[in-house]
């Protein structure tokens, strides 16, 4: 059976690279490259939509997307906690339907992510600096607000040391780890999580130098929606990693 998929945001970089995979791939059909100005009836007839927009207009996208029965795909950066929660709620009024929100695409970055997450019980002081092309419009990224969250979640209520945390400086406090973003030309993508503790400091970092660092991650998520029900956050939980890091909660 042939599947057909529908791209919002397919005019972007990642947005085009989702497009060849799903045209290299036997089982998938792309029935509709949807922008900004597409009409919103447009891709109405497709069993699967992937949203790679942009972070305001993602969850009408998606709304949109559950009201008329499809499998959806978030790659779109923006979708905290909080909206994560509101779109969980609706799944339960859709049983039969799935969502997976894919925050990095990248296997490198979701290796990083459980790695920090491993580390994050282990000490005191924990920053997280990430680095990104200019045309990224959101700050921090979904990357590093995901990673700060499963630390912080890892570290099991344990605060981080993060003095003069008011100061703008000292960057944003996401789940009460500072994340300074750079947004600078001749990036793709970078993340490094700095650990400090008396007399050392680990630094766990990922760089993306293009983005066929992102092809594999998108066939993954393409191939596990079909099946998907209910809310999946994260690359790592399709590729068996939450476990790995979740471990390292009954450490600290």
């Amino acid at each position: 059976m042939t599947h057909r998929v529908a791209v919002s945001g397919s005019t972007g970089r990642l947005g085009r690279l989702v497009c060849e995979v799903i045209e290299e791939h036997p089982d998938f059909e792309l029935v509709a490259r949807l922008r900004s100005s597409s009409a919103p009836e447009e891709g109405a007839d497709a069993d699967i939509l992937i949203d790679v927009s942009r972070p305001d207009a993602s969850p009408e996208i998606v709304l949109r997307g559950l009201s008329r029965g499809q499998q959806i795909i978030v790659g779109t950066s923006g979708w905290s906690s909080e909206r994560l929660a509101e779109l969980e709620a609706r799944l339960t009024e859709q049983p039969d339907r799935g969502v997976i929100v894919v925050p990095n695409f990248s296997l490198g970055s979701v290796l990083g992510t459980a790695l920090a997450r491993i580390a994050a019980p282990y000490f005191d002081a924990v920053e997280i600096i990430e680095a990104h092309h200019p045309g990224k419009v959101d700050s921090p990224s979904g990357t590093a607000v995901r990673t700060a969250e499963l630390m912080a979640e890892a570290r099991a209520g344990r605060p981080v040391d993060a003095p003069f945390a008011e100061q703008p400086a000292r960057g944003e406090l996401v789940a009460g780890i500072p994340v300074h973003s750079l947004r600078l030309a001749g990036v793709v993508a970078k993340q490094e999580v700095r650990f400090g503790g008396p007399g050392e400091v680990l630094t766990v970092t990922h760089d993306t130098h293009s983005n066929e660092a992102y092809r594999a991650g998108v066939r993954a998520a393409l191939e596990a929606i079909v099946a998907a029900r209910g809310l999946t956050v994260g690359l790592d939980a399709l590729l068996g990693l939450g476990a790995i890091g979740a471990r390292s909660g009954g450490a600290a």
